[in-house]
């Protein structure tokens, strides 16, 4: 019950945010279409919902979104110059990075993260091992330490903050 009033109260937000300013037409509507969907999907939104109590999670998320956005940059940066330039190398393959998160949330953060930064691209999750298959579009490292310090790392000490 709770999960689906968070769910409630945060999709009423978004909505009333993306249809700013607010009028009595659009936050009549917004009621509907949040606790319609805080109805259908609540059970499935978080098996936690205790941990939204905790503000230091929205503090680590507000500081994860530059550090994505950095990273995601520098790889576009990256793979422009190599689509330019022919002359720089290009060493495709797929590497076994590590993981130490747990919950379905913070691997799909992980995942996505990794799947949204150009140049590399998430492949395969194993949860019972504890590791992600990366396609990387310039293979630096085939080492799963070094890999997973080159890839994962940066995004990985965050999200561990933010979902467990």
């Amino acid at each position: 019950m709770i999960s689906r009033l968070i769910l409630f109260v945060i999709g009423f937000f978004i909505w009333t945010m993306l249809s700013w300013p607010p009028d009595l037409q659009h936050a009549i509507i917004g009621v509907i279409v949040a606790a319609f969907v805080a109805f259908i999907t609540g059970d499935l939104f978080t098996s936690r919902p205790a941990n939204f109590a905790h503000i230091t999670r929205y503090l680590w998320f507000v500081y994860y979104v530059p550090v994505f956005l950095w990273e995601c940059f520098k790889a576009n940066i990256d793979v422009a110059l190599r689509v330019l330039n022919p002359k720089m190398p290009i060493k495709p393959g797929i590497v076994k990075v590590k993981t130490s998160l747990k919950s379905d949330t913070a691997l799909t953060f992980l995942a996505n993260s990794i799947t949204l930064t150009p140049g590399t691209f998430c492949v395969d999750i194993s949860r019972k091992e504890g590791v992600l298959y990366i396609h990387w579009i310039n293979v630096k490292s085939t080492d799963t330490e070094q890999a997973t310090k080159l890839i994962v790392e940066k995004f990985e000490r965050i999200l561990k903050r933010i979902f467990e």
